[in-house]
């Protein structure tokens, strides 16, 4: 399973993504699923990715394949001049490496499916964020859906949706993600640490910072406790039923 999400706010864009893929709690492994296609002064473009490994590992690959000499003559993302048109060419990415790998019927098609995160900038543009479906088809998110959620989201998404403001810090948008993370982790053993963490400033397109949280890392484990703290003294100070 998978946690990421994608962020909107007045000052840009938040990313962060576990890192845990299994297949049964003796088969557990770290794969990145973050991944940002940039040419710093014109565009920044990051890819979050969930479901099925095999897929969403060639979809990235074709991507960069693209970007790089692409024999087949196939727009890159690199060059389309807009990011509803980067989402367009990323679902369609996705739809044809499902549709190459899946036999015929809907179950074979499900064992394929992916869905993905893209949200980025490209210069003379503001920055837009979509999710992406298996079908290829996607939404972009606005003021009545400011973030996207992918793979394991019903742990996380109470945070989101009580702390959430659009004209929040860089700084409050990772303590609520990291929140929503631990949250998710703690629930959910398919979902794991290291994170992968991005901010995207508007205007720069240029990556912003850029780091892997790890189970050991300081400001991590203090809002782990601190969090599992509060909580307590929250439930604590709410009024006993009268039976």
């Amino acid at each position: 399973m998978t946690y990421c999400v994608g962020m909107r706010l007045e000052r840009g864009l938040v990313f962060m993504s576990d890192t845990r893929t299994n297949a049964g709690v003796d088969n557990i492994s770290t794969f990145r699923k973050m991944f940002t296609f940039e040419n710093q002064g014109e565009r920044c473009i990051t890819i979050l990715t969930a479901g099925n490994l095999a897929t969403t590992q060639s979809v990235i690959s074709i991507l960069e394949e693209r970007t790089k000499a692409p024999a087949d003559r196939k727009p890159s993302i690199m060059e389309a001049p807009t990011m509803f048109q980067v989402a367009q060419l990323v679902g369609q990415t996705l739809r044809e490496v499902i549709a190459a790998n899946s036999e015929e019927g809907q179950r074979a098609d499900a064992a394929f499916n992916a869905t993905l995160i893209v949200g980025g900038q490209i210069a003379g543009s503001p920055p837009r964020l979509f999710l992406i479906y298996p079908e290829g088809n996607f939404i972009e998110a606005g003021e009545d859906t400011p973030y996207f959620q992918i793979g394991e989201t019903k742990y996380g998404r109470p945070i989101l949706v009580r702390a959430y403001e659009p004209d929040m810090s860089f700084e409050a948008a990772v303590k609520l993600l990291l929140v929503s993370f631990d949250s998710t982790i703690k629930a959910n053993l398919s979902v794991g640490l290291p994170l992968d963490l991005q901010l995207y400033e508007e205007g720069s397109c240029a990556r912003g910072l850029s780091r892997r949280i790890d189970a050991d890392d300081p400001y991590f484990q203090a809002i782990s406790s601190g969090w599992g703290t509060a909580l307590k003294s929250a439930f604590d100070s709410l009024p006993d039923v009268e039976l």
